[in-house]
């Protein structure tokens, strides 16, 4: 058995990439993609007919429904290769701006919808920000469900549980990036491996203060630098993995054992807190405590929203 296959016992494995050739190889049930990930797909030769197709299609609409067409077609694509969801995400210039966060996802569902795609194969995903979260509790209502992203701290965590949305993804990499940076030459990269991983830690917290109180949104590992921190995690709910980390995986021989433990996580003694709708300046100075939280969100959203305007120069050319 290789590692892939031994993971895929533990946890649902999701493909995080735009590339749908890719995909299928490794048989995940799932596939979720950003505005970085459908940008490097794009501008690879090989999905340049797709993209020009759909642009030529509907040059006379906006250029935001434009995007928006771009995006849905490669989740199409990928629907015809995994059996259960495909993420798309709400422009990230819009994450400070919950009415437009709704707006815009209703727009995403109503395209997929009409290419024949069910809402209940699609999750959209919106920033973690307090204006995404709200978007992403009225959407819920709506029957349309949601993955909050750019995930970094437990009071994002929490903040998704009490709004109820399907899913979030925090993020490992990242968390490790930011805390490696900040040690220095005092980082110890085999003291810090593992369950001492900082990204690991902050996943494995999220997860098993959802299962002590039976909180029904789905944890989704996401953002890996390797597969040490992969296999840290066996047992989450679901976790996103690049294709090359995938590959990786599925070349490496041998078993991998269950990481979290959820009768484990029902018998620890956990305070329960809450933030919720009317609970903003709390959930604001939880999340401005965490430095690295703070600084991460912000680089996150920085860095789609670059994402996004490449994405509107390549929509613009026709």
């Amino acid at each position: 058995m290789n590692q892939l296959d031994a993971l895929k016992r533990h946890t649902t494995v999701v493909a995080d990439t735009g590339d749908f050739l890719q995909i299928a190889q490794f048989q995940p049930r799932d596939a979720t993609t950003n505005p970085s990930l459908i940008l490097k797909a794009a501008l690879k030769p090989e999905y340049a007919p797709l993209v020009n197709q759909v642009l030529a299609r509907h040059h006379d609409r906006p250029l935001d429904e434009r995007v928006d067409r771009l995006l849905v077609r490669f989740g199409c694509e990928i629907l015809r290769i995994v059996p259960g969801r495909v993420s798309t995400e709400v422009d990230a210039r819009l994450s400070f701006d919950a009415a437009a966060t709704v707006a815009r996802a209703r727009r995403l569902i109503a395209l997929y919808e009409a290419e024949g795609v069910p809402r209940d194969r699609v999750l959209i995903k919106i920033a973690a920000t307090w204006e995404g979260i709200r978007a992403a509790e009225q959407l819920e209502r709506d029957g349309i469900h949601t993955n909050l992203t750019l995930l970094f701290s437990f009071c994002q965590a929490v903040a998704c549980a009490d709004a109820g949305v399907q899913l979030i993804s925090p993020f490992v990499g990242r968390i490790y990036d930011w805390h490696k940076a900040r040690a220095g030459a005092q980082w110890d990269e085999a003291a810090m491996a593992g369950p001492n991983d900082p990204g690991v830690q902050s996943v494995a917290r999220i997860w098993r203060y959802y299962k002590h109180f039976g909180i029904r949104t789905e944890v989704m590992g996401a953002s890996f630098r390797h597969t040490g921190q992969i296999l840290a995690l066996a047992g989450c709910d679901l976790l996103t993995i690049s294709p090359e980390l995938l590959a990786r995986l599925a070349a490496t021989p041998g078993d991998v054992p269950r990481a979290l433990d959820e009768d484990e996580a029902r018998r620890a003694d956990l305070p329960q807190v809450h933030y919720r709708a009317g609970d903003e300046a709390a959930f604001r100075l939880a999340l401005n405590d965490d430095a690295m939280a703070t600084e991460k969100l912000a680089e996150g959203i920085r860095l789609f929203c670059a994402d996004a305007q490449r994405l509107d120069a390549l929509a613009a050319r026709i």
